[in-house]
């Protein structure tokens, strides 16, 4: 790799690769798309490339709307419900030991981002994360100013459940991990429920590989039942314990050396409870996490 190269990949992939997960809502492939990108652009004549940086977040970020288009198709015929994969670590590694972890972004806004459109997606991070003005989104995506904001603004409302309240969620979302492991410990989930609102929905995602529920399951009676069942089918081996899960709270199942499922929870501040609980089990995207 020339020098110029190397300078740019080491400076510039942490922010790319952030980038990239928060639009895809995937490490691995917010990892292969920033390698692509810096393939792509050692091919590039310098003399072509003013700025660097925002060479490069234009592509990063065009890239990853292509993407998006494509691989809504592929998640339209995705076995059970898909989910994001998670960006876990353990309770005490610091928030500022990478890049990543410093500018986490909460498990369940990557879920509702899923209700967004690819460009909803990208005016919403460039806004949020770089703190863009409308303009620069506007170049950068060949739309006026006063449609970026428009775009944004819908995005917002989309959102918006799960843009307050950053603090609060925090301890909560400590309180009911350790509510879960002990339920699970004891087998009783009644104390559990009783922490999330009474249409509380869970998803469980297996990808097609491993057993879960292909079905979202809606309310604390019928989610009590789910758990109820998993836990009288449970391996005597399985073991938990807490993990930070884009940067709040959440739980670890494993046996042995094998992770079983990583879970984490949508919270609602207003009632100290949980709104969705995301069952992560595809082993795809939990199975490389070095965590235990």
């Amino acid at each position: 790799m020339e020098p110029k190269l190397e300078t740019l990949y080491t400076t510039y992939k942490p922010l790319l690769q952030s980038m990239a997960y928060r639009m895809l809502g995937s490490v691995t492939e917010a990892e292969d798309i920033v390698q692509d990108l810096f393939i792509a652009y050692a091919q590039s004549p310098d003399s072509e490339i003013r700025n660097e940086k925002a060479y490069l977040i234009k592509m990063v970020t065009n890239r990853c709307i292509n993407f998006l288009r494509s691989a809504r198709k592929q998640r339209e015929v995705y076995v059970g419900p898909w989910l994001p994969e998670p960006q876990v670590s353990r309770i005490e590694e610091r928030p500022d030991d990478n890049f990543m972890q410093r500018e986490n972004i909460s498990y369940a806004l990557l879920v509702l981002m899923e209700h967004l459109t690819p460009v909803e997606r990208a005016v919403f991070m460039l806004r949020e994360t770089l703190d863009y003005s409308y303009q620069e989104i506007g170049e950068l995506l060949n739309k006026t100013a006063i449609n970026c904001r428009q775009i944004f603004s819908r995005a917002q409302k989309k959102l918006q459940p799960e843009l307050t309240d950053t603090a609060a969620k925090a301890d909560l979302s400590e309180r009911l991990a350790m509510s879960f492991i002990e339920a699970s410990r004891t087998g009783d989930f009644q104390s559990f429920v009783t922490m999330i609102t009474e249409d509380a929905i869970l998803l469980s995602d297996g990808g097609g590989r491993v057993r879960a529920a292909i079905n979202p399951i809606y309310g604390q009676e019928r989610i009590f039942a789910f758990l109820h069942g998993i836990h009288t089918k449970r391996n005597a081996s399985y073991q938990q314990h807490l993990i930070r899960v884009n940067g709040h709270y959440g739980i670890l199942t494993h046996i042995g050396e094998n992770i079983y499922s990583i879970i984490a929870f949508q919270l609602d501040s207003s009632n100290q409870k949980a709104q969705s609980i995301y069952l992560i089990r595809n082993p795809e995207k939990i199975s490389h996490f070095d965590i235990l």
